[in-house]
């Protein structure tokens, strides 16, 4: 599940060409209060930015709930089940699918 978080960010940068990481690499480049970098749509109607705001969101939970706990804590401190990384390894793929598709400006 590390690796799975970790290759979204890294495919994020690899897209963008910025150095940030985690969280902080999204807010520069998917949030749609600006002109985001990585578009998942047109952002033309409130709809299409609220998808854009929680495909973000969606990324930067992604770090914070499976990259950083397993990143800083002791394996046996932080155990999860089959089907808790099974999810989350469905999210990674669906979140790395939408970057193949995004508009990168």
């Amino acid at each position: 599940m590390l690796e799975a978080a970790k290759s979204v960010s890294d495919k994020l940068r690899t897209l963008t060409g910025e150095t940030l990481d985690a969280a902080k690499l999204v807010d520069a480049t998917c949030f749609p209060s600006s002109s985001p970098r990585v578009r998942f749509n047109s952002l033309a109607t409130e709809w299409e930015r609220s998808e854009q705001a929680g495909i973000a969101t969606l990324m930067k939970g992604v770090f914070s709930t499976f990259r950083n706990p397993a990143a800083h804590a002791p394996r046996v401190a932080w155990a999860t089940s089959r089907s808790e990384a099974l999810d989350m390894l469905t999210v990674a793929s669906m979140l790395h699918r939408r970057l193949d598709k995004a508009d990168i400006r």
